[in-house]
């Protein structure tokens, strides 16, 4: 569900307006879709380094070659910077070249892995042109953020410079991590908040089942999921697991009041980023913004402003799971399966909503600063995230089992999950297959990933 300046002259002047626009996203179960978007590392495969924007091998050139594939450039300053397809898909460049999948809504797990199959095939088809691969994992392995490049995109160049101003690993953040992501519909405010609940709390069992960020500069970081730990310590104001979430009364109203509370990065003016960083929404809802006075927001503000949040779930006319690491392409399709099998059937939510609603947020707050290092041996209550995990696939299989949609071998949806099973039933992550090979057969190398892992 790619990001995008629609209904760009509607105002957005008042606080009704900002909760209707929410609200608005309210459909009927019947209308529910899919979103899947994932990013992945571009290098050349003679030496891993990450690719500039320009050159012979450069994300551009990659952009361009695309582009005879039936994709549609859109342009910055004269540069292309994202692709656009007919059937709702797009390609986005995340700061230091990161290639992400924004895909379209689909009605089933089976057309969105379909999705992503034929996305990865294009791209590792073109990589094959170009002597280059994609890794799919939550941290760039090898290389220090210094020698990663920017790419030309307006808004990474205001993010940049604010960014070291709240939190430390920011830049980090920006430069070096890749994750997985899904988009999902809700019909009514009180389901809305049940999910936007349920995803905050469980989001940690997703960050262990995806644990994949075990390196950073070529050594062991000392996390399972380094990528998970970085947002830990990027922007108190605009990240976190969110507990007025679990206040009773959260609805639009009160997401729209924490996003008015959220410092501003930009105004997007006459195909321009204008530079606000750290100044109030609030103002420029009343005309009074610094350097744009006598300026009013539009919807398509908001909509802008509503992408520069990234706490664990995000609201925007939908919610967003943000929990997980990159990962390979059979994983890919097992986070959406995880997240629709937990919240889009009626008894698998009531399931998933008994098992967390006693939580403390002392609790929610101690996994969501565990896991990261520990991932599924995480100790939590009598137990650990592994015992929890197990419980929540089973819940989410049995959601899949009743959503009844099958493909065309009569498969359902639950088959997509079987990766997580295999990783919570032998307690064994992603990343610490990756440190098992970094310890032995790669001889304390990390240069292997970017052969052994590539797409």
């Amino acid at each position: 569900m790619p990001e995008g300046h629609s209904h760009a002259a509607a105002p957005a002047t008042d606080r009704p307006t900002l909760v209707a626009y929410l609200e608005s996203g309210c459909k009927p179960a019947s209308d529910w879709r899919i979103g899947t978007e994932h990013e992945k590392f571009a290098y050349c495969l003679k030496d891993g380094r990450p690719l500039e924007y320009e050159g012979e091998r450069g994300i551009r050139s990659i952009l361009e070659s695309l582009t005879q594939r039936g994709w549609t450039p859109e342009l910055e300053g004269g540069l292309p910077i994202a692709l656009t397809a007919a059937d709702g898909c797009s390609i986005t460049l995340e700061p230091a070249g990161q290639l992400e999948l924004s895909g379209a809504q689909r009605k089933t797990l089976h057309e969105t892995c379909g999705e992503t199959d034929r996305h990865l095939s294009q791209v590792k088809e073109v990589a094959g042109e170009f002597g280059i691969g994609f890794l799919g994992i939550g941290y760039q392995p090898k290389w220090p953020m210094a020698a990663m490049p920017w790419m030309p995109k307006a808004r990474y160049g205001i993010m940049r410079e604010y960014m070291p101003k709240r939190g430390n690993l920011g830049i980090e953040m920006m430069k070096g991590t890749c994750t997985i992501q899904v988009n999902l519909d809700f019909d009514t405010e009180a389901t809305m908040a049940q999910m936007f609940r349920i995803g905050l709390a469980l989001q940690p069992v997703a960050t262990a089942l995806f644990a994949n960020s075990p390196f950073r500069e070529g050594d062991i970081s000392g996390f399972l999921s380094y990528r998970s730990h970085v947002w830990t310590d990027t922007d108190p104001d605009r990240c976190g697991t969110l507990p007025f979430v679990f206040e009773d009364g959260f609805g639009f109203e009160r997401y729209v009041d924490y996003m008015l509370d959220v410092p501003m990065y930009f105004v997007y003016r006459d195909g321009r980023y204008i530079d606000v960083a750290g100044q109030s929404f609030r103002d420029f809802m009343a005309g009074r913004l610094p350097d744009l006075p006598g300026v009013y927001p539009t919807l398509a503000d908001w909509e802008n402003h509503l992408t520069t949040v990234f706490p664990e779930v995000r609201m925007k006319r939908y919610l967003e799971m943000r929990g997980a690491d990159g990962g390979p392409w059979k994983r890919i399709c097992a986070l959406p399966a995880l997240w629709v099998g937990l919240l889009y059937d009626t008894t698998a939510r009531d399931a998933a909503w008994d098992l967390i609603k006693g939580w403390t947020e002392a609790e929610r707050d101690e996994l969501r600063h565990a896991v990261p290092r520990l991932a599924l041996k995480t100790p939590f209550r009598k137990g650990t995230v592994r015992d929890l995990a197990l419980q929540v696939l089973e819940i989410a299989r049995e959601g899949l089992s009743r959503h009844m949609r099958e493909n065309g071998t009569g498969l359902d949806e639950a088959k997509f999950l079987n990766p997580l099973f295999e990783i919570a039933e032998s307690d064994f992550t992603p990343a610490e297959d990756l440190l098992a090979a970094f310890n032995h057969r790669w001889h304390g190398s990390v240069d292997p990933v970017f052969h052994e892992y590539a797409y």
